[in-house]
């Protein structure tokens, strides 16, 4: 009886173990998966942003208002006027 007693304990612990192990590695593919869509949307957002920054320079350059490109781009026009 004390056998089989230790030897579910041992089954358990194994099983209890490869649960933990899977857990862990299901985990780790759900940080890459956030990490990876976070990563994008903040790309997007910075190549958002410099396209806007170039369209602004050359509006600038070409002589239109600072007034009308902070509205065009939704930048302020102390990032126009640094650009």
């Amino acid at each position: 009886m004390m056998k089989q007693y230790e030897g579910r304990k041992v089954v358990i612990q194994l099983e209890r173990e490869e649960g933990l192990k899977e857990g862990v590695e299901k985990g780790k593919l759900e940080g890459k998966k956030e990490g990876l869509e976070e990563g994008k949307k903040e790309g997007l957002e910075e190549g958002k942003l410099k396209e806007k920054r170039e369209i602004a320079k050359n509006l600038k350059s070409v002589g239109i208002e600072i007034e009308s490109i902070s509205k065009a781009t939704g930048l302020s026009t102390e990032e126009i006027n640094s650009l």
